[in-house]
Order: structure tokens, then C-alpha cells, then sequence
């Protein structure tokens, strides 16, 4: 999984915090217009300005661990 720290969340409060890591899901078309698409707070993915993002990259033991936990909030949720 890929990761990606929001820096700005100007006019998307409700779905966005700032300075909170999301996951990335890989999208080539999103990409190719300047934007990430993102698993924001409402569970979902959807597409914000990449502007806003500075994308993570991370040991591969933080990222296996961050993954997990991820995975192990899931099946409780």
C-alpha cells in the first residue's frame, strides 16, 4: 500500500484532515490530471487535487506494520 500525508484540507473539511495519512489507490487517469485518489474519511476513494498530498514513502517494516494495523481496524469495524 502507498501512503499519502493531506497538507492542506482547505474546502474539503468534512472529508479530509490535515496532516493525517491516507492510502493511496492507484489511479493512471487521476494522475495523469493532477490529482491522487485517496481512501478518505468516509471510507471510500475518491480523487482531490494532488496539491494537497505529499506522498509517503516509507521503511518497509513501517510500511508492513502501518498495512497491518489497517487491516486489523478493518475487521473490527
Amino acid at each position: 500500500m502507498k501512503w499519502a500525508l493531506c497538507l492542506s484540507n482547505e474546502g474539503y473539511e468534512i472529508d479530509l484532515e490535515a496532516f493525517k495519512a491516507y492510502r493511496i489507490v492507484e489511479d493512471e487517469n487521476a494522475t495523469r490530471h493532477g490529482c491522487i485518489r485517496i481512501v478518505d474519511e468516509s471510507g471510500e476513494d475518491y480523487v482531490y487535487p494532488a496539491g494537497r498530498f505529499e506522498v509517503l514513502r516509507l521503511a518497509a517494516p513501517a510500511e508492513k506494520r502501518l498495512s497491518q494495523a489497517v487491516a486489523a481496524f478493518a475487521a473490527t469495524a
